[in-house]
């Protein structure tokens, strides 16, 4: 199975930033024990603080849709929607890098 990678943009209402990327940062917490999830990370983008971008690597599409069935109607979704402005999503094909095997082509 391909792994599956993406980068997701959030951006916050105003002044909403950081209780969005707290918010992320739980739920990245809470993805440590989804053995699906190979990397969730959190960043800030540094000129625009209601800019948070989510780097995402799931082992494979049955993984990520698992885990978006499971969050899709929780609380702690809602929440975080409610701070949310405008999203993309982007997905990508993984070439490899350090600490990553390389995906077969």
């Amino acid at each position: 199975m391909e792994r599956v990678a993406r980068y997701g943009k959030l951006t916050a209402h105003p002044a909403r930033g950081a209780e969005l990327a707290d918010l992320l940062l739980a739920a990245a917490i809470a993805l440590e024990s989804e053995a699906g999830c190979e990397l969730y990370l959190v960043n800030r983008q540094a000129d625009a603080p209601d800019t948070i971008w989510v780097t995402e690597l799931w082992r494979d599409r049955d993984a990520l849709t698992a885990a978006q069935n499971a969050i899709k109607d929780g609380p702690e979704t809602a929440a975080a929607m409610k701070l949310v402005a405008a999203a993309e999503m982007i997905e990508l094909d993984l070439l490899g890098g350090k600490g990553v095997p390389p995906s077969p082509r």
